[in-house]
């Protein structure tokens, strides 16, 4: 190997010093920036880094995890004793289904008729309706999923006019849409992209500003959650959208408003993650005016974007800009109004809890993960940024708190009964 090669951070023997440096510098962060999100100096990164400061305890160890989205805490720290997935959640035991019906590519005739498109809307509606509602949402959504695909794959085939192949490609976009919510957390970061490339390319070639939408707000998420050197494209993505449903607007659809409100709200959390605070609370203002030219009870099917969200968005950009007094007070407000998405709702309180974690409320954070918990156990378990709070907290000198916290690191698989 050549002597300026980058060292891998996942051989041995390797110091953690030197796995933080190899792993900040390929998440494109420099030393002030993550310094600055640990709450620490330039020096006392470079000091640990050059190992002149011993490793970190837990809790630095873990908050450093989640701003590299490192997803084995073994990556870094070397101990391969630690091997703990935080962004990135089990296989669920449908995955193998579901890989397999995007994976197909079938090219001779089928003697098997499609159904219509009519007939697909109705079904994905149901899946939507029943991810929304079901706590083991993943599982509910797997099941369905391997039929739609292949059933949404035919109509596009088969259909034998240009507007009938159109209306056949908007299903089928939505149809990754749905599978990309499944996909996301699980162990196949590169099947994540295919559904999320083949969403946007079936969502231009229907050329419906709805399914264009929703493929461009999933498909910043994906960059967004791919870490720091992604933000760019993720902003890329959503002002792309924007502008092109901005024509749309003045005689849209609530569900074409709603996308792009929710759009809006995506470029805020960007921004925030940045550490812009104008940039992220500025277009959460945009957010905000947008939904309440919807109807107070309306509700968008695939981002749950109304008037009762935006609450969930001021939490979250309060805690991606590390404005704990700020998360709590924003949570407060949240509370008021329901979610009616289960997934949605235990996400939200996912969020809530990041904000009494930041405002120095550990107990009050893992009440609400237990609310969490309850609202959906299939978002918990997937959410890396809940899976570091519970972690941490197994390590509490208080016992009552380390008992609640090792409870609910055995419900999420984390610690062994």
């Amino acid at each position: 190997m050549p002597s300026d090669a980058t060292p891998d951070p996942y051989s041995d023997p390797l110091a953690f010093g030197q796995r933080l440096q190899i792993l900040r510098q390929r998440r494109g962060m420099n030393r002030p920036v993550l310094a600055g999100l640990l709450g620490k100096s330039p020096s006392w990164l470079k000091q640990v880094e050059t190992g002149t400061l011993q490793t970190p305890k837990l809790p630095i160890i873990l908050r450093i995890a989640e701003l590299l989205r490192v997803r084995d805490l073994a990556d870094l720290t070397g101990d391969q004793s630690m091997h703990v997935d935080l962004f990135v959640g089990p296989g669920h035991p449908r995955l193998a289904a579901v890989k397999a019906a995007v994976d197909a590519f079938p090219l001779a005739a089928s003697d098997h008729e499609a159904p219509s498109t009519q007939h697909l809307r109705h079904r994905l509606d149901r899946a939507w309706a029943a991810r929304h509602e079901a706590p083991n949402h993943r599982e509910v959504v797997g099941a369905l999923l391997p039929d739609l695909i292949r059933d949404a794959q035919l109509a596009v085939r088969q259909a034998d006019t240009a507007p009938a192949r159109r209306a056949a490609q908007a299903v089928l976009s939505e149809v990754y849409s749905l599978s990309q919510f499944f996909v996301a957390y699980q162990p196949d970061s590169s099947l994540l992209w295919r559904v999320a490339e083949r969403g946007m390319v079936a969502a231009q070639d229907s050329e419906d500003p709805h399914a264009i939408g929703v493929a461009a707000w999933l498909a910043a998420q994906a960059h967004r959650d791919s870490g720091p050197n992604h933000y760019d494209a993720a902003d890329a993505v959503t002002m792309e959208a924007l502008r092109y449903l901005e024509p749309h607007l003045p005689d849209a659809s609530d569900d074409v408003l709603a996308i792009a409100g929710a759009l809006q709200a995506e470029a805020g959390y960007t921004a925030a993650r940045r550490g812009e605070s104008g940039e992220a609370w500025g277009w959460w203002d945009k957010a905000e005016k947008t939904s309440r030219k919807l109807p107070a009870d309306y509700y968008h099917p695939v981002t749950s974007f109304s008037r009762a969200i935006m609450g969930a968005h001021a939490v979250t950009v309060a805690v991606e800009l590390h404005q704990g007094g700020e998360s709590v007070r924003q949570a407060a407000r949240a509370d008021k109004t329901v979610i009616k998405s289960r997934p949605r709702r235990a996400r939200h309180r996912i969020e809530e809890a990041r904000g009494y974690q930041l405002d120095g409320q550990p107990d009050t954070a893992l009440a609400t993960l237990d609310k969490a918990w309850e609202a959906a156990p299939e978002t918990i378990q997937y959410n890396g940024y809940a899976r570091r709070i519970i972690l941490e907290e197994t390590e509490a000198q208080q016992p009552e708190r380390r008992r609640r916290a090792s409870e609910l690191a055995v419900k999420l698989g984390l610690l062994a009964a």
